[in-house]
C-alpha cells in the first residue's frame, strides 16, 4: 500500500518533497496508529533544528555574491593561462574553470547554470559543436558537489554526525581526480571532434590575469583554508567567504552594486526553502522507515550476500546508480544516509567520511540522467540544445565517473588520507 502510494505519486509528478510527506501521512493512516499525526510537525521542524544546514544558504549566497561581483570571468581567464593554448583550448577552460568554480558554489545545478551562460556561447563562437558544449559544461558541473564545498556533504555530515569540515577534506583528492579524468577524456574525445586551437596568451595577457584572479582565489583559500587550519566551523567559513566575496565584488572588480541585491536574495530565499524544504519533509520519511526497522532488515539481507566492503559497496552503488535516476540527490541521501550508514559502519567496518564521499559521488550522477536529471535540464534549458542530444556526448564523462566511484570504493585511503 505505502510503497504503491509513493510510487504512484512519484510518477505522477508530484514534487519530490510532497511525496516524502505524503507517503508518511498515507502511512499512518494506513497503520492505524494516529496518535503519530501528533508527532508529524516535531519531526518536520527537527529536520532543520541542525546548525550545520544553515552552511546551506551561506554557500548558495557566496555563489551569487560570487557570480555578481564578477569572479567568475576572472577564474575562466586564469584557467585559460594553464590550457587556453591547446588544441580544443576552450574544452579544457571550461574544465579547469569548473574546478575552480566547484571550490566556491558547491551546487551542481548552480555551477552549470553559471558555467552555461558563460561557456556555451563562447565555445559555440569559437567553432564548437553546442551539443559537445553542453556536455562538457554539464559534466564539470559534476564536481560541483564532490570539491569542497558541497551542499550534498554538509547534509551527509548532519546526518552521519561526523565533521563537516573533515567531509569537505575527505572530497578534495576524489574531487582531483574526476578533474584529470575528465581532462582525459576531453583528449580522448580529440581523435572524434575536430576541435579548433585555443589563443596563445601573450605573457603581459598572462600576468594580467593571473593578477586579476587573485583576489577572486581568497575566496575558496577562505573557505577550505579556514576549515583545514581549524579557525572556522564549515558555517563559519561560509559567513567569511561571504565576506570576502563583497569585498573583492564590490571594492577591487567594482562589480558588484547594491542594486542587484533585492533579485539575488530573492533567488538565494527561493532556492534555499527548495532545499531545506526537502530535508525536511525526508526527515519525516526517514523517521517512518526507522520506524518500520526497515534498516535491521536490509542488513540483514545484506549480510546474507557478501562480508566483503569492497562487494558491499559494490551492490549499493548499482541499487544508488538506480535510485538516483529517478529520486533527486538531496531527497536520496537523506533516505538512503539512515537505513545504510548504521550497516555500513558496524557490519562492514567502513569508514564513514569514505561512504559519505562514494554515495554521493553515487547520487550526483543522477542529476545528468534522466528521467530526473535536473542538472541535465538545467544544461538543455542554459544552452537551447534538446536534452537528449547533451547525452551522447557526456556518456564518457559519466563513464569516467562511474570509474572514480569504483577505484574509491576499492581504496579507501583516497577519501581518508587528510582525514586526522
Amino acid at each position: 500500500m505505502v510503497p504503491a502510494a509513493f510510487f504512484l505519486l512519484l510518477l505522477a509528478g508530484v514534487p519530490i518533497a510532497l511525496v516524502l510527506a505524503l507517503t508518511a501521512a498515507i502511512y499512518i493512516g494506513w497503520s492505524g496508529n494516529t496518535l503519530l499525526f501528533q508527532s508529524f510537525p516535531q519531526q518536520l521542524y527537527g529536520g532543520l533544528e541542525k546548525y550545520g544546514l544553515l552552511a546551506i544558504p551561506l554557500f548558495m549566497l557566496v555563489g551569487e555574491l560570487m557570480n555578481e561581483g564578477g569572479i567568475t570571468k576572472r577564474l575562466i581567464a586564469l584557467a585559460s593561462i594553464f590550457v587556453g593554448s591547446l588544441k580544443g583550448g576552450l574544452a579544457y577552460i571550461n574544465l579547469v574553470a569548473n574546478m575552480f568554480m566547484a571550490s566556491i558554489i558547491g551546487s551542481t545545478n548552480a555551477q552549470i547554470a553559471v558555467m552555461g551562460h558563460v561557456m556555451v556561447p563562447e565555445m559555440e563562437r569559437r567553432g564548437y559543436n553546442r551539443e559537445f558544449a553542453a556536455a562538457v559544461t554539464a559534466a564539470g558541473g559534476l564536481m560541483a558537489p564532490i570539491i569542497p564545498p558541497s551542499m550534498l556533504f554538509v547534509i551527509y555530515g548532519v546526518l552521519a554526525q561526523i565533521s563537516i569540515g573533515d567531509m569537505f577534506i575527505a572530497g578534495i583528492l576524489p574531487g582531483l581526480l574526476m578533474g584529470a579524468l575528465f581532462i582525459g577524456v576531453v583528449a580522448l574525445m580529440g581523435f572524434f571532434y575536430e576541435y579548433p586551437r585555443g589563443d596563445r596568451m601573450s605573457r603581459h595577457e598572462a600576468w594580467r590575469a593571473l593578477l586579476g584572479a587573485l583576489p577572486s582565489l581568497s575566496i575558496p583559500v577562505v573557505i577550505i583554508g579556514g576549515i583545514a587550519a581549524g579557525i572556522a566551523t564549515p558555517t563559519e567559513s561560509a559567513v567569511l567567504a561571504a565576506v570576502a566575496a563583497i569585498v573583492v565584488g564590490a571594492s577591487v572588480h567594482r562589480e558588484f552594486r547594491l542594486s542587484q541585491v533585492p533579485a539575488m536574495m530573492t533567488r538565494l530565499v527561493a532556492n534555499s526553502a527548495t532545499v531545506l524544504f526537502l530535508v525536511a519533509t525526508a526527515n519525516v520519511f526517514g523517521w517512518i522507515v526507522v520506524y518500520e526497522k526497515v534498516p535491521q532488515t536490509i542488513a540483514a539481507y545484506m549480510q546474507s550476500l557478501t562480508n566483503d566492503p569492497f562487494v558491499f559497496l559494490l551492490l549499493l552503488n548499482l541499487l544508488l546508480l538506480v535510485v538516483g535516476c529517478v529520486i533527486d540527490a538531496i531527497a536520496a541521501l537523506i533516505l538512503i544516509v539512515p537505513i545504510v550508514l548504521p550497516i555500513a559502519v558496524a557490519s562492514y567496518g567502513i569508514d564513514p567520511f569514505h561512504f559519505g564521499v562514494v554515495i554521493c559521488l553515487n547520487l550526483v550522477l543522477g542529476l545528468l540522467t534522466p528521467p530526473v536529471g535536473t542538472g541535465l535540464f538545467v544544461a538543455a534549458s542554459v544552452s537551447g540544445c534538446k536534452a537528449t542530444d547533451i547525452v551522447k556526448p557526456l556518456a564518457p564523462f559519466l563513464l569516467a565517473t562511474i570509474l572514480v566511484i569504483v577505484l574509491l570504493a576499492w581504496q579507501p585511503v583516497l577519501t581518508t588520507l587528510f582525514i586526522q
